[in-house]
């Protein structure tokens, strides 16, 4: 089963009257402040040019509150360490060089994974659910869009006017 969607997506799609789709109740989400958390002092000089980029577009959108600080720290660590390995593989590339030598004095090479790629993968996995969460993916923009709902009744319910409908 998937996560939960906000209780402003459920209404959206809802029956009206504080019920959704389903008929159900709708319980209503806290009232929280929708303002910029201030980022924290211990962020990467990378994390923190993260932060500036995009928390202005989140509070723009009142998608962000004081109480979301850690996971968008976590969003913007994650974000710096995945431009990190970026870095380490553009330099080093993407299998490195070992080496060996025995008690004898013999030397094997041999050539392995750079570990800065599986980095990067767990990187991007966290870095895209952390996005989904802010509505920064084209999937998790569509949980977390505002919607003016200033549409008419037949704009609101496409199936008003259909046949039969009368």
């Amino acid at each position: 089963m998937g996560a939960q969607q906000p209780a402003p997506l459920l209404l959206l799609n809802g029956r009206g009257d504080g019920k959704d789709s389903a008929g159900r109740p709708v319980a209503t989400p806290p009232a929280f402040k929708r303002l910029a958390p201030n980022p924290p002092t211990w962020l990467s000089r990378e994390a923190k040019a993260e932060w500036r980029r995009i928390v202005p577009g989140l509070t723009r959108l009142d998608l962000v509150k004081p109480e979301d600080r850690a996971t968008l720290a976590a969003y913007c660590q994650v974000w710096s360490r995945l431009v990190a390995a970026y870095r380490d593989i553009e330099k080093n590339g993407s299998t490195v060089r070992n080496e060996s030598t025995r008690k004898d004095g013999t030397t094997s090479v041999w050539w392995t994974k750079n570990p800065a790629v599986a980095v990067a993968e767990q990187a991007e996995t966290r870095l895209r659910q952390y996005a989904n969460d802010f509505g920064l993916t084209p999937a998790g923009e569509r949980n977390v869009s505002k919607r003016d709902d200033d549409r008419g009744e037949h704009e609101a319910n496409p199936f008003a006017g259909a046949v039969g409908d009368d």
